[in-house]
């Protein structure tokens, strides 16, 4: 009896084991997109991923984290002198600092499934060196996801044009919360 018991036992890890998975992100194909927004429009570009994996139970989603290079960031909808002054700017420290903080990174601390192949995700996103928990949708289709992220920005220090800090911006005001489009492949 002991030994079917420890039989069962291994078999039932084994099993788990087998099942529970977990998948790389290919950082060359996947994609990220960041859009931002002042009084007076917004702009949008790309952050590149440094590293991510995906975990799997069967073909569960149960987990996931991923470190961002902050270095990478750039601006997708202006060309020569203005696009490199907002790139730049954003890697200043009057926005991302990326000199003293080269990588973000998210943390899944809890997936929920909300539909089919959805899920709700709750993790920790970490950006100049401030970590807060983010609440965010992802979708699994095959070996691709995609999630929508909307990050409050003034909850990690980026300060420059938040009504958040300062007064009297008027029409100069960047508001706080920003957009992050990932489509990922693994």
């Amino acid at each position: 009896m002991k030994r079917l018991t420890i039989a069962i036992l291994a078999f039932a890890t084994f099993t788990a084991t087998m099942e529970a998975q977990q998948k790389t992100v290919n950082t060359t194909d996947s994609k990220v997109v960041w859009k931002g927004y002042k009084v007076a429009g917004s702009h949008e570009g790309t952050i590149a991923i440094k590293s991510g994996t995906l975990r799997f139970n069967g073909e569960t989603l149960t987990g996931g984290e991923f470190t961002i290079d902050m270095t990478s960031l750039e601006t997708t909808d202006l060309t020569g002198e203005y696009k490199d002054k907002l790139d730049g700017h954003l890697k200043s420290d009057d926005f991302f600092g990326v000199n003293n903080y080269p990588t973000a990174k998210m943390v899944f601390n809890s997936v929920k499934p909300s539909g089919k192949n959805s899920y709700e995700v709750t993790g920790d996103l970490t950006i100049k060196g401030q970590t807060h928990p983010a609440t965010f949708e992802i979708s699994v289709y095959g070996s691709k996801a995609s999630a929508t992220l909307k990050i409050d920005r003034s909850k990690y220090n980026v300060r420059y044009g938040s009504s958040s800090f300062y007064d009297d911006l008027k029409d100069k005001v960047i508001y706080d919360e920003f957009d992050i489009v990932a489509d990922l492949q693994f």
